[in-house]
């Protein structure tokens, strides 16, 4: 929604991911203005006049840094005073040496990459060698990609947690590990749906906890549960892109639990953000915006939707990396009263006001916001 007042400091001055592909593309998002995506864009080609039938506002990331374990933990309460240890070039040689140990052969790469290319420049050498393809982001993520005819998932997997356990740790411990299965043959490699994330486990109370220790549900779709290395989660719905998270949703929305669900729609990011493909950053929008004109409508009277983001990852921007932005808020509920607002401080406010709403014991960081949701009166 716009770079951050320290967008500057890295790099991402100028950047608002929402607010250009709708100025570029102008995709048809009828639902997403009617709950007040118009009101916090602020820009002169969108037409935000009418009366949203949502709350809505924009927050801005108190904890340092733009990477996707950081945000989601804000948004579950739980802030950071130091961004997570990035390698823009490539691990120090005594990471590689024990990872090479641990797994007793070499590797290949060990550079910052876009994960669809890596495989494209490396691919062949690692199917002639069986080296397995290891590199990092802008994200503080330690990669390991194989061909899962070359390296069995289960194999990669116990890599990736032994690597999580015993090198990454300390002075280097990544936000997370992936392991990165493909398939196919030279000139077309495709990565496969194995992905799986070893994350650093949050190092105190979030949302989750607490939602949990409430006696609520706490479900969750996609790569949440690897975020929060599962802590507080009570069922996790497969799901490895946005349609089959948009699936994840419907099946909870028509499920009879109480509490939270939280789901990641992946592929903005993966797919449209980190690629700079602006045509199909505005598709997805339009996708996600019919989708949730269904999902709206399966909302329960006690019920409350929130959409919000993790960071930026503007498609029109320099480089391929996440962007130091504000996310959206947009809040709706039958028994809320539409409403600005305005800018949050952290994301953490949204976690405060979930808390509130649910009447659950416990604090976290943030402040609430459900007294201006109700006019007074919290439900």
């Amino acid at each position: 929604m716009g770079a951050l007042p320290d967008a500057d400091f890295y790099g991402d001055q100028g950047s608002n991911t929402l607010g250009h592909v709708i100025l570029k593309k102008n995709p048809y998002l009828p639902n997403l203005f009617e709950l007040g995506l118009g009101k916090i864009l602020a820009l002169e080609k969108v037409n935000g006049g009418k009366r949203p039938q949502g709350a809505y506002g924009k927050m801005a990331e108190l904890s340092p840094g733009k990477d996707t374990t950081t945000g989601h933990w804000e948004l579950a309460g739980l802030t950071v005073s130091k961004p997570f240890p990035l390698y823009p070039r490539g691990f120090p040689r005594e990471i590689i040496t024990e990872f090479e140990r641990l797994i007793g052969r070499k590797t290949l790469g060990n550079i910052p990459f876009s994960g669809t290319e890596i495989i494209k420049k490396l691919g062949e050498e690692h199917l002639k060698t069986g080296f397995p393809i290891v590199y990092t982001s802008a994200d503080s993520v330690f990669q390991v990609a194989a061909h899962e005819e070359i390296v069995p998932l289960e194999v990669l997997y116990r890599w990736c947690a032994e690597a999580r356990r015993r090198i990454l740790v300390g002075k280097h411990a990544v936000a997370r590990i992936i392991a990165r299965p493909f398939r196919g043959k030279p000139g077309s490699f495709y990565r496969t749906e194995g992905r799986k994330d070893f994350s650093l486990p949050p190092p105190s109370v979030t949302l989750l906890d607490l939602v949990k220790q409430n006696s609520y549900e706490v479900w969750v779709a996609g790569k949440v549960k690897d975020i929060f290395a599962g802590k507080g989660v009570t069922r996790h719905l497969p799901a490895a892109d946005n349609r089959s998270t948009m699936d994840a949703v419907i099946t909870a929305l028509e499920s009879n639990f109480q509490g939270l669900f939280w789901a990641n729609f992946i592929d903005f990011d993966m797919l449209y953000g980190h690629r700079n493909d602006v045509d199909g950053y505005a598709r997805a929008l339009e996708d996600f915006d019919l989708f949730l004109g269904k999902a709206l409508k399966l909302l329960r009277k006690g019920d409350m939707l929130a959409i919000t983001a993790d960071h930026g990852c503007d498609p029109t921007f320099k480089g391929t990396d996440h962007t130091r932005e504000y996310v959206p808020l947009l809040i709706y509920s039958e028994k809320i009263v539409p409403c600005d607002l305005g800018i949050r401080e952290s994301f953490a406010d949204l976690s405060a006001t979930a808390l509130d709403v649910l009447g659950c014991k416990g604090r976290l960081h943030g402040q609430s916001f459900a007294k201006n949701l109700f006019k007074g009166i919290i439900q």
